[in-house]
């Protein structure tokens, strides 16, 4: 029996940990254009659990709140992941609105190999995102010359 998802998810989201998760919830509108979707808060306001959506995907926004999940902020701004969001277009202009929020844009938007154009921004707590954009259609064979790479499989 299949129990229909009342909150509407998409299949693959992503968790991201913050200090300051309420703090990020602003800053994630303001600079990324994510909108919240649901917050949760105990009886002293403390965030207890987020989400936040950006077209049809979702992240939950949540605190560290056990020893085995933290901010980049807490390990020195390593990061073990990178959130990759795909967007329909305007992909130099959300660069420059994220840049505006106080983004650190570590990767300036520019053309892949692969028909993708994309750039990378830091969060104020060292969270890495990387936008993308898709600009054309190129054949496996053709990235791999444009790439110098051998690639097997391809998405196209």
């Amino acid at each position: 029996m299949t129990i229909e998802d009342p909150f509407k998810h998409a299949t693959l989201g992503s968790g991201v940990f913050y200090r300051d998760p309420r703090a990020a919830l602003g800053w994630l509108e303001a600079a990324f254009g994510f909108e919240r979707s649901m917050v949760v808060s105990d009886a002293e306001r403390r965030l207890v659990h987020a989400e936040m959506r950006f077209g049809d995907g979702y992240i939950i926004i949540d605190s560290e709140w056990t020893d085995y999940v933290a901010s980049p902020a807490s390990v020195s701004g390593k990061n073990t992941q990178s959130v990759y969001i795909r967007l329909n277009d305007g992909i130099d202009a959300h660069c420059e609105q994220a840049r505006t929020a106080g983004a650190d844009i570590i990767q300036e938007p520019a053309d892949q190999f692969y028909g993708e154009r994309q750039y990378r921004a830091r969060d104020p707590e060292g969270h890495v995102w990387t936008f993308t954009q898709t600009i054309g259609s190129v054949s496996r064979e053709e990235a791999e010359r444009l790439s110098g790479l051998r690639i097997e499989g391809w998405h196209r």
